[in-house]
């Protein structure tokens, strides 16, 4: 009867009702606001950082010009900004892991354990991105700059470990394909439209207004930040560990990046190269490699890094190539070349939410290794491309490419945080970043070799054949698999691992990190939802 139906529903009287369906739990990090507000300005930080990294190479010859330096030196307001991110990532990695309690970021809301709280290690990184950036802009002469832009990469390196870490945080478990897709497709977006946003600014208002771009963006993150993570956590002082750490891993960089960029010229200048292993098996043998040399091994992904490095290099070889060949062979403006290289990005953007929503039907692993098939067979074609080059011809190429990036971007960096320990997403970040940033870093150089020994058309050829063969080898990376965390359930499948999720109600004295789930836990017991 209806009577009776309602008295059973009504608490308390009546028969006992039946199981409830328990009230969805309270975001840790948002409480009652969307988490996508979170997800938004970390990729919208993530396209800013990586903006930063390309925007400034368009002003560097008014640069020289207006302080009076040579090309070379001027060439220091995008180097000492790229060597500091390099050098910083893994140290800013194992702070924010090893500072934390069972509260820092990536652990619970919003880092009460005492360590590294997530929201203040967001106020600093972003406070102090901004403030470098200003001081940059404001420099009277090239030390300053110089100064002042090695300063903004350590805030900068900071930024690019936290905000997987944010995302890992503020959605649950199975929205996080599309969740990581957002910095993973905007952070590039940013690397390949930041030569396009400097022109803009450079004509219309000079070069410092290349160096403050990011400042709308980094007060509106600092407003949300403020207003929407808990008030949990602070800072912890990060000894001098991380210093001696980023000269072993920056010596290594800047010795490889010399040896390539000098090696067309002079053949010779390529053993320089072999001046990057004693800094790199020194700090291999030093304590502090050991929590991220653990990550790697309990994660079971380390395939994954080396895929994301290769990737990384193929389209920023590709990248090279095609603008500088565009502008030399095909007699196209700077103009022209821009539209025809736009095709890439822009099929990236389109791709990159389809991507993320596979990642969490079908897995991350299978989409992002169909995605690297798609990236890898558009620049085979783009390399196969004969001597005359047409923008049709190159554009529809480069949107297969870009589609392809699009596709594997989000369900990669998904794949890696999701199998990384609980306790040690920071390193895990800070991994996937390093080998993205070397592999943008090392991309130009290996082409510009190439096109340098060879010359000619040939030369440009061989850089894309670089650039496809690399793609090619992020295939094989990704789909081989092993053992270890990465081989549990979630890295199994590909899909994220449900206990994962809201990691704000482990208790203190939970698993230890680096612990792999059982594998296989049986679901709790659920009421059907009709």
């Amino acid at each position: 009867m209806p009577h009776d139906d309602a008295q059973g529903a009504a608490p308390g009287r009546g028969t006992p009702p039946g199981p409830e369906k328990p009230p969805a739990p309270e975001n840790p990090l948002t409480g009652g606001r969307s988490p996508w507000i979170l997800v938004a300005i970390a990729g919208a930080l993530a396209f800013t950082a990586m903006l930063d990294m390309n925007v400034v190479n368009i002003a560097l010859a008014t640069i020289s010009t207006d302080l009076d330096v040579s090309p070379s030196m001027a060439q220091w307001a995008v180097l000492g900004y790229q060597l500091a991110v390099v050098s910083m990532l893994l140290p800013a990695g194992r702070w924010l892991d090893a500072g934390r309690g069972p509260g820092g970021p990536g652990g619970s809301a919003g880092g009460g354990g005492g360590g590294v709280g997530l929201r203040p290690a967001l106020l600093l990184a972003v406070s102090g991105f901004s403030v470098c950036g200003m001081l940059a802009a404001l420099a009277p002469w090239m030390a300053w700059l110089a100064v002042a832009r090695v300063a903004q990469g350590v805030f900068g390196a900071l930024l690019f470990v936290l905000m997987p870490v944010l995302v890992m945080r503020a959605v649950p478990a199975s929205m996080r394909g599309r969740a990581m897709s957002v910095p993973a497709t905007l952070g590039p977006l940013g690397a390949v439209t930041g030569p396009a946003v400097g022109g803009v600014l450079l004509d219309a208002f000079g070069w410092r207004a290349v160096l403050l771009v990011k400042l709308p963006v980094c007060l509106v993150a600092l407003v949300v930040v403020a207003r929407v993570l808990p008030r949990h956590g602070g800072l912890t002082p990060p000894g001098r560990q991380p210093l001696t750490d980023a000269a072993l891993v920056g010596g290594a960089v800047a010795a490889l990046l010399l040896g390539l960029t000098l090696a067309p010229g002079v053949p010779a200048w390529l053993l320089l190269c072999l001046a990057a292993v004693p800094p790199l098996v020194w700090w291999t043998r030093r304590p502090a490699a050991r929590p991220v040399v653990d990550v790697v091994r309990a994660s079971g992904v380390a395939g994954v890094y080396g895929a994301v490095f290769a990737l990384a290099a193929g389209f920023a070889a590709m990248h090279y190539v095609v603008a500088l060949r565009l502008q030399s062979g095909g007699g196209l403006s700077a103009t022209a070349t821009g539209l025809t290289v736009l095709a890439f990005p822009l099929a990236m953007g389109l791709m990159g939410p389809l991507g993320g929503r596979l990642a969490d039907r079908v897995g991350p692993r299978p989409t992002a290794v169909a995605g690297a098939c798609v990236t890898a067979v558009g620049l085979t074609l783009l390399a196969l491309t004969g001597d005359h080059w047409t923008q049709a011809d190159i554009a529809w190429r480069l949107a297969l490419a870009g589609a392809g990036m699009g596709l594997y971007g989000g369900p990669t960096q998904t794949l890696v945080m999701t199998a990384a320990p609980p306790r040690a997403t920071g390193i895990a970040g800070s991994l996937v970043q390093l080998s993205r940033s070397l592999g943008f870093a090392m991309g130009p150089a290996l082409a510009g070799a190439a096109w340098g020994l060879a010359g000619g058309a040939d030369g440009a050829r061989y850089g894309l054949v670089i650039s496809a063969v690399a793609a090619w080898l992020c295939v094989l990376l990704l789909a081989a698999r092993r053992g270890g965390r990465g081989g549990a359930p979630g890295a199994r499948s590909g899909r994220p691992e449900p206990e994962a999720a809201p990691a704000a109600t482990a208790p203190a004295g939970g698993p230890e990190p680096g612990a792999a789930p059982e594998p296989g836990p049986e679901p709790k017991p659920e009421p059907a939802a009709r």
